[in-house]
């Protein structure tokens, strides 16, 4: 009898181990496969340039990458805000690098559309609008070393890609200010 009991108390812990790593392991894949479909992990379509040039320069600069994702630039950052006309790629590559993203659209976007990027751009502190001539797609968001190219400001991808890297810590002064620059956002 009490051999039995010992039987039963050993088959009752062996199971509750088993359940116990089986719990384990369900968290740690639930935990993995949020990170991977949300807004902390990859977002589809996003390109990366990580190996950015810095330094400060009055000179006009010649990018690879339009609208940019970092390199040299001017030594004045542009304020944040939305601007009605273009911005000068010097200045918002300075804001790239305190953290800002930056949402760039053709000149021919839908009004509607452009009223709708207005809205999200003045949620933060730390976001550039400006109309962008021939850009590759109607509207272009980008950070430091970072970009996407959109067709539909509706794209989830927009919000997930500030959510990710607006103030990233993978941008060179993540929080320096996007205030005190240049330009006055409308």
């Amino acid at each position: 009898m009490h051999r039995q009991k010992q039987q039963k108390n050993r088959t009752i812990r062996i199971v509750v181990m088993i359940v116990g790593m089986v719990a384990v392991i369900a968290v740690f894949v639930l935990l993995l496969s949020s990170n991977s479909s949300g807004s902390i992990g990859s977002i589809e379509g996003v390109q990366s340039y990580p190996t950015q040039e810095r330094g400060h320069t009055d000179a006009p600069v010649e990018y690879d990458i339009i609208p940019p994702v970092g390199g040299v630039h001017n030594p004045a950052w542009m304020n944040c805000g939305v601007y009605p006309q273009p911005i000068q790629n010097e200045n918002a590559v300075h804001s790239l690098e305190h953290g800002a993203v930056w949402i760039s659209y053709r000149p021919d976007l839908d009004p509607l559309e452009i009223a709708k990027l207005e809205d999200l751009t003045r949620q933060s502190g730390y976001r550039l609008l400006s109309p962008y001539p021939d850009l590759p797609s109607p509207i272009v968001i980008s950070a430091w070393g970072y970009q996407l190219q959109l067709q539909q400001v509706d794209d989830p991808r927009l919000k997930s890609f500030i959510e990710k890297y607006e103030r990233s810590p993978e941008s060179p002064e993540p929080g320096a200010p996007c205030t005190g620059g240049i330009g006055i956002p409308g």
